[in-house]
């Protein structure tokens, strides 16, 4: 489905459609971008192979901003699952455009979209991203509202922003 007139997307999905993501890869980062549906510019990550990586966060539940401690709590637990489901997961971040607003993610590879979306539900989030070879696609976690574009990736330059690692998140619990 075509989301933008969808009667059951949460309220700020016109921004999860037009949000960017950066992935921190071992010896890169590489941003992601919705396109026009059918574009794929750039490469798709080899550490995915041709699975689907899924971005998903903890951070500011249904879209209301909570505290750091809270954020970080709740990151750190949602590591904390996926290490224990033993899932392959890489820091990322997702936010505008611009940088004005970012949240702490995790991409996960080798998840189902109904895994990945009822994981963002358990962790109170309105949506998840999942990119594929051909697809970028944020879908709803509490519907089947879905949005599905092209996409654009491109290695960052300069300073790679540093995510806190695990460890340092668990600890800041």
């Amino acid at each position: 489905m075509h989301a933008t007139d969808a009667p059951d997307a949460p309220e700020n999905w016109e921004l999860y459609r037009h949000a960017v993501v950066d992935l921190h890869f071992y010896d890169r980062t590489v941003r992601v971008e919705p396109r026009s549906a059918g574009t794929v510019e750039g490469s798709f990550p080899e550490p995915a192979g041709n699975a689907p990586l899924h971005v998903i966060t903890a951070w500011n539940p249904r879209g209301r901003t909570a505290s750091a401690e809270y954020n970080s709590h709740a990151q750190g637990l949602l590591l904390d699952e996926l290490d224990r489901q033993r899932f392959t997961w890489w820091p990322a971040a997702g936010g505008d455009a611009c940088g004005t607003h970012v949240e702490e993610s995790v991409a996960v590879v080798g998840m189902s979209d109904g895994t990945a979306r009822a994981l963002g539900r358990r962790f109170g989030q309105d949506a998840i991203f999942a990119w594929t070879p051909d697809a970028w696609r944020v879908s709803a976690c509490d519907s089947d509202t879905a949005a599905v574009s092209g996409w654009a990736a491109s290695a960052r330059s300069g300073r790679t922003p540093r995510l806190p690692s695990a460890e340092a998140t668990r600890e800041g619990r």
